[in-house]
Order: C-alpha cells, then sequence, then structure tokens
C-alpha cells in the first residue's frame, strides 16, 4: 500500500493492528522515574487529606482517589515497560512514602490515628490505595518486548 510518490513514505500499514512502536529505549528510565515521583505525590495527597470531615462524618475520599491514581500509574509504567518488577515501582514509592509517614516526626507527633474509625485509616488507605495497583499487577500477563 501506498508509494505512489518517490521519496515519501507510505501512510498506509497493510496491518492495521500491529502494535504502536514502543518508547525510546533513553526515555523509558526518565519516563519511569517520573512515574515513581507520581507515586509519592500520589502518596502525600492521600496521607494528608485522609483526615477529611463531612460536617462531623468521616469522609475517606483520598485513599480512594490514591488507589485509582495508582492503578492508572501501574499501567502507564506497564506501557512502558515489560517486567512486572518495572511497572510497580510507581506502587513501591507510593508504598515507601506511607510507610515514612508512619513513623513518628519530631516531638513524637503522628500522622495516622484519631479518635473512632480514624484508628483504623491508615489500614484503609493501605487496602483500598494499594490494592487496585497490585490486582492490576497480578492480571497482567508478562508480555515480552
Amino acid at each position: 500500500m501506498g508509494g505512489r510518490f518517490a521519496g515519501v513514505a507510505a501512510r498506509q500499514h497493510p496491518d492495521l493492528t500491529a502494535a504502536a512502536p514502543p518508547a525510546s529505549d533513553r526515555r523509558r528510565p526518565l519516563l519511569l522515574g517520573l512515574l515513581a515521583v507520581d507515586g509519592v505525590l500520589s502518596a502525600l495527597m492521600a496521607v494528608f487529606f485522609l483526615p477529611v470531615h463531612l460536617g462531623s462524618v468521616w469522609i475517606p475520599i483520598s485513599a480512594l482517589l490514591s488507589g485509582l491514581l495508582n492503578a492508572a500509574l501501574v499501567w502507564a509504567a506497564q506501557q512502558l515497560h515489560a517486567s512486572p518488577r518495572w511497572a510497580a515501582l510507581p506502587l513501591w514509592t507510593w508504598l515507601a512514602t506511607v510507610g515514612v509517614f508512619t513513623l513518628g516526626g519530631p516531638g513524637d507527633d503522628i500522622v495516622f490515628g484519631g479518635p473512632g474509625v480514624m484508628e483504623y485509616g491508615l489500614l484503609l488507605l493501605l487496602v483500598v490505595g494499594a490494592l487496585p495497583a497490585a490486582w492490576l499487577l497480578l492480571r497482567r500477563p508478562p508480555v515480552a518486548r
């Protein structure tokens, strides 16, 4: 198909189901690094907006949003790298950032905890924030690229 003009590449391809060419090998580490930084930013958003209340009712919307964002980041990493180890990089940075916030700060300040249901905020954040991305990693078989 195509090739009617000399020196001009054909714009039509006979195999329309072929996958798009992978990103350049030089850009992959940079893009994976940016996705890892996005995992850290997702964790910061989730941790600091976890105690949001609507009136007197605790609304853990940041855990749900973080879970959706983590799944999107892992999906994007899977498009860049076939290895599940590298595709899990945004999830690992998210977990590491949440883990850092479980430690006491200066003056024994804590981020997680509170009265009533807020005691289980960290558990809810870990389950709702990490499970969608982990499920996405486990359900996709490895693809050789």
